[in-house]
């Protein structure tokens, strides 16, 4: 049925005469299903990765097993590597904002205690395989990536203004708390992986005390 044929048989039309409406309907209807394909391939390409690698996985095993037609795929990405752009970005995202809201039900007088809590928080959730795995040291991701914009809600608190904020509410000495917060989310990426992986320098229950002490100092000096 085209959407011709549909205006004039919909019943809100023949009811109420409202094309309005009925055109409304129709665009949320696209629009739900548009967004459903794509949590579809963001999921089946995030298990596929984590599993076999990217390398090692096509284009046609993520529709394959997303039930998706394979023309469908580049109406939302190019390749499968600006897919794994998107998934890396919004996974690392999701790992601060679950963190952040865990640390926004306690109380912390001092900004380096809840960071401190954020960053232990992550580290208790990437030391499972498949998340360690799939993030490596791409952590930083979920604090500046562009492709985020249409994947988040807009009224979520992330890290980035949480650390900011609390910046100018108690009156820190930083003069760029932005740089400062990225310093230590690529301190913490690149370091925890390889502590998890090889435990070099140590392992990571060794090595995060001396990781929560530069954090420390990054923030108080």
């Amino acid at each position: 049925i085209n959407s011709l044929t549909f205006l004039i048989l919909h019943p809100k039309i023949n009811a109420k005469g409202s094309v309005f409406m009925a055109i409304k309907e129709i665009k949320s209807k696209i629009n739900d299903n548009k967004q459903e394909k794509e949590r579809k391939l963001l999921n089946t390409a995030l298990h596929l990765f984590s599993e076999k690698g990217i390398k090692k996985t096509s284009i046609q095993d993520i529709v394959k097993d997303a039930g998706i037609a394979k023309g469908t795929f580049y109406l939302y990405f190019k390749d499968k590597y600006e897919l794994q752009d998107v998934l890396l970005a919004k996974t690392s995202h999701e790992l601060f904002s679950k963190a952040c809201k865990e640390a926004t039900q306690q109380q912390f007088d001092r900004l380096d205690d809840k960071i401190v809590f954020i960053i232990d928080s992550i580290i208790e959730l990437i030391v499972r395989p498949n998340i360690l795995k799939f993030i490596q040291k791409n952590l930083s991701l979920g604090l500046y990536s562009e492709k985020l914009t249409d994947l988040l809600d807009s009224e979520e608190l992330g890290i980035k203004e949480l650390f900011v904020n609390e910046v100018k509410e108690k009156d820190i000495p930083l003069e760029y708390p932005e740089m400062t917060l990225f310093m230590i989310i690529e301190l913490v990426s690149s370091t925890v992986f390889t502590s998890i992986v090889e435990s070099h320098p140590l392992p990571i229950e060794e090595f995060k005390p001396h990781l929560y002490k530069t954090i420390r100092l990054l923030i108080n000096e």
